[in-house]
């Protein structure tokens, strides 16, 4: 098993621009198969180093990571609005 997590900086991190991200990135729920398991989170603090949202994606194993990159519903749907919202984002991958 292994976990992908990306945090977000949103351009404007407004509370509804925040739970609206947030329930784009959760819409993969049943729409990207090769999931089993996601978790958003909104930050609360927003402190200068502070990241608006964080998502953390289960997935078997490495080998299904670049089947989740493609996978037309996280590109067309999900990537298409974070891309336009998103001012910058960093990403860690790690094996469970």
């Amino acid at each position: 098993m292994m976990k992908h997590v990306v945090c977000f900086k949103l351009a404007d991190n407004s509370p509804e621009n925040c739970q609206k991200a947030k329930e784009v990135l959760l819409s993969m729920e049943g729409n990207v198969p090769m999931l089993r398991g996601i978790s958003v989170g909104v930050d609360f603090l927003h402190s200068p180093r502070s990241y608006d949202l964080i998502l953390e994606v289960l997935l078997d194993g490495p080998e299904v990571l670049d089947a989740y990159q493609s996978d037309p519903y996280h590109c067309d749907v999900v990537k298409k609005h974070m891309h336009a919202v998103a001012q910058s984002s960093v990403a860690l991958d790690f094996l469970l």
